[in-house]
């Protein structure tokens, strides 16, 4: 799942290359994926991108007024070709390819099941998912007093609160993990259960896990994005390696099925 540092990657890389450009054709290859049934992509034809955004894990392409957004889901991403190069292959499958004057995007889906959403709007709070985004993580303005304000004393386990989008946009699996993993805090604890010491330690770890990740994730070429992001995670994906904080193994967190990972050793508080 892409999340904040790579769509933040993703962004920056569009930012760059379309503004300016105007888009001279769209194919909707899988239909299911569109979400606005009233309008239609290739009413794009022949707006130039004004600019682009990122809200949580989504980007909005602004199109002389008309937004583009796209929500990757679970295992969407993108692909670039320039000008008259061949798509690069990918296993993905493509949802969608928006044609620009100098190259083309390519929307993918690598799921068992489709989760990229694509919306045609005329604000991108018109999209539900971006309407109802917390505040976001990533954004250096994030400050303790927000974390301690979206944690609320809720009953609610810290793995599954970060995760959650109304609360906190823009984590998702892998870097609640590392998050967790740097504030030496247990994923099943209740945000209840911290000490004002604690959330001081959580904002700090979130702030430091995503500030460097946003940073080495730019300039990483698309293609390759998901690559360096596994090859960053300290414990995340890592079950049964040495713990890089102790003599520990890294172990599946409980009920998680394998799908998050913890050191038992580190973050037994």
């Amino acid at each position: 799942m892409p999340e904040a540092p790579e769509v933040e990657a993703l962004a920056f890389f569009l930012r760059e290359r379309l503004t300016g450009h105007a888009v001279v054709g769209t194919e909707l290859v899988e239909g299911r994926a569109w979400k606005t049934r009233a309008r239609l992509l290739d009413q794009l034809v022949g707006r130039r991108v004004t600019a682009v955004e990122r809200f949580g894990k989504h980007i909005d392409l602004d199109l002389e007024g008309a937004h583009l957004s796209l929500g990757f889901g679970r295992a969407g991403w993108a692909t670039w070709a320039d000008g008259d190069d061949a798509e690069s292959e990918t296993a993905a499958a493509v949802i969608a390819r928006v044609t620009f004057d100098d190259g083309i995007l390519g929307i993918t889906d690598a799921g068992d099941w489709l989760s990229v959403q694509l919306h045609l709007v005329d604000e991108p709070t018109e999209v539900p998912a971006i309407a109802k985004l917390g505040p976001d993580a990533a954004d250096p303005a994030f400050s303790r007093e927000m974390l301690q304000s979206a944690l609320g004393g809720r009953r609610k386990q810290l793995k599954a609160l970060l995760q959650e989008q109304e609360t906190l946009a823009g984590i998702g699996n892998a870097y609640s993990d590392e998050i967790l993993f740097a504030a030496r805090l247990s994923p099943t604890a209740h945000a209840a259960s911290l000490s004002d010491e604690a959330v001081m330690g959580l904002w700090a770890a979130l702030h430091d896990t995503l500030t460097a990740a946003v940073i080495a994730r730019r300039g990483v070429p698309i293609a390759e994005q998901k690559a360096a992001k596994v090859a960053a995670m300290r414990v995340h994906g890592r079950t049964g390696e040495p713990c890089p904080g102790c003599d520990g193994l890294v172990e599946d967190i409980p009920g998680t099925k394998g799908g998050g990972q913890w050191c038992p050793s580190c973050q037994a508080g």
